[in-house]
């Protein structure tokens, strides 16, 4: 589609145009396109793109949906089109400039644009990672430091571990390239940090063999950075930290098709436990590519946001399918067997390990989401930090329909008198499923993030999924609650899965 006329802008609109050209402008720059070849790939004419973009015509719907699709601006443009069509100023900017007080004290650097594009072909990774930097300090800037981890099995440090000491990751794999300044218009040269097994921090200078070009006081460029690691390193998460003032940030994920791949994310700061994205993850079909797409402006300092993703279609029609325990295993969950399933955890010192719980209930709620999307669970879901390798007092209770509940330091201290049988399943052996006994109410001690201790009353399914998880956190299984001479029944016989528990005569 071409389009060469529209609506003119009347001053009235001004502002509300102005924000969502400077949110065009901004995503323009952070893909490195010019005007004409945005307009190509949108199908617009150049002249039209031109105009709206220095705010002399006004957007249509249709052209901020083109743009966004284009640009892949994670809802970024179409959250700018609603504020100016409501006629409300925007809450889009042009890029930073440094203040006075930014200007003011040396080594204040500020990204004004974060933005990472990871592209995977079946079989490797390849991450484009592009950012505009801002040097608001009084000295000039010479270096800018990177960082390039991975973790193939998150949640199981043992297992990573023998994986990156048998088989590290190495320069030659990540074939890194780095340059500055709009289009890639000069080389970075690079020089090693650390270099680890399954890490790597990389200076990346501001010279190359051109010459040496810093970054000074009040000045702002770009730089661009693309490494590869092979699949067999990289596990199915993405996260990016934010380390210095940021204004906006951004990530694309660019997967096969083919593969089926589904994308979800949460978020962890230093005040708060994780939780969901605030605003959802763009999802769009680009011929055999499946492109998710997300962004969000001014996140905290210390803010960690993780993409995590499975490929559904990556079973073929002739490949057995696996095994539950084998799929909980590949998804990162301690299995039956491993002496960690059978110690007491360590409890928490609160408030001191504030910091430590919060990245276990990360983890937990990490854990949890990939297990949600290769499993359904009617009946709702727990995990203990020891089925993900982690020795601490932390469980994460996902009832079916409300909100999650974590448990730190967990103790059951009385238990009602009226008992009945469910049927269990447990991560950690999940071929099998057992018929126990379990108190229809239990009261649990527990501890909140700042060392206050609690206790919560939980009656029928929550006392089921509490008590479950509760004990794992003492070392006991839910097949040691067997009465003698009963035995777990194979999953296949299994006639529950997907159903709540029944309880005969409930109001």
């Amino acid at each position: 589609m071409f389009v060469t006329g529209g609506a003119r802008s009347t001053s009235g609109d001004n502002d509300e145009i102005n924000a969502f050209a400077a949110e065009l402008t901004r995503w323009r720059d952070v893909r490195g396109l010019s005007r004409t070849a945005l307009a190509k790939l949108m199908g617009y004419d150049r002249s039209y793109v031109s105009k709206v973009e220095s705010g002399h015509e006004r957007p249509s719907r249709e052209f901020a949906l083109q743009a966004e699709a284009a640009l892949k601006a994670g809802g970024a443009l179409r959250t700018a089109f609603r504020e100016y069509e409501s006629g409300r100023t925007g809450k889009s900017r042009p890029p930073l400039s440094p203040t006075p007080a930014e200007q003011s004290g040396a080594g204040s650097l500020v990204v004004d644009h974060d933005d990472a594009t990871l592209h995977y072909d079946g079989h490797t990774y390849r991450l484009t990672q592009r950012r505009r930097l801002v040097n608001g300090g009084a000295e000039p800037i010479t270096r800018y430091l990177i960082r390039i981890s991975v973790d193939r099995h998150p949640g199981d440090p043992e297992r990573s571990t023998r994986l990156y000491s048998t088989d590290p990751l190495t320069w030659d794999e990540i074939d890194l390239h780095a340059w500055h300044g709009q289009d890639r218009a000069e080389p970075m040269s690079w020089s090693a940090h650390h270099d680890r097994d399954a890490l790597k921090e990389v200076w990346l200078h501001f010279s190359g063999d051109t010459g040496h070009f810093p970054l000074y006081p009040g000045e702002s460029t770009w730089i661009e950075y693309e490494y590869t690691v092979r699949d067999t390193h990289w596990g199915n998460w993405f996260q990016r930290a934010v380390r210095l003032p940021t204004a906006k940030l951004s990530v694309s994920l660019n997967f096969p098709a083919d593969l089926t791949p589904v994308v979800w994310g949460l978020h962890t700061s230093m005040t708060a436990e994780a939780m969901p994205f605030p605003t959802a993850i763009d999802r769009t079909i680009d011929h055999d590519r499946v492109i998710f797409a997300w962004s969000c402006q001014d996140p905290p300092l210390h803010a960690r946001y993780r993409l995590e993703w499975d490929f559904r279609g990556r079973t073929t029609a002739d490949t057995a399918p696996a095994r539950p325990s084998e799929t909980m295993a590949a998804l990162g969950v301690v299995q039956d067997g491993d002496p960690l399933l059978r110690r007491t955890a360590r409890p928490f010192d609160l408030p001191a390990e504030a910091e430590d719980a919060r990245r276990v209930i990360a983890e937990l709620h990490s854990a949890a989401e990939r297990i949600a999307h290769a499993h359904t669970f009617g009946k709702g879901m727990g995990i203990a930090a020891p089925q993900i390798g982690i020795d601490r007092a932390a469980a994460l209770v996902r009832p079916p329909g409300t909100d999650p509940i974590t448990l730190l330091n967990p103790r059951i201290i009385e238990n009602g008198t009226e008992t009945d049988e469910q049927y269990e399943g447990c991560l950690s052996f999940f071929d099998v499923r057992c018929l126990v006994p379990r108190p229809m109410q239990i009261h649990v001690e527990h501890t909140d993030i700042t060392g206050e201790k609690k206790i919560t009353v939980f009656d029928r399914g929550m006392a089921r999924l509490v008590a479950h998880e509760v004990d794992h956190l003492h070392g006991t299984l839910c097949r040691d609650h067997l009465p003698d001479g009963r035995q777990p029944i194979p999953v296949e016989q299994y006639r529950g899965t997907g159903q709540t528990w029944n309880y005969s005569g409930s109001p």
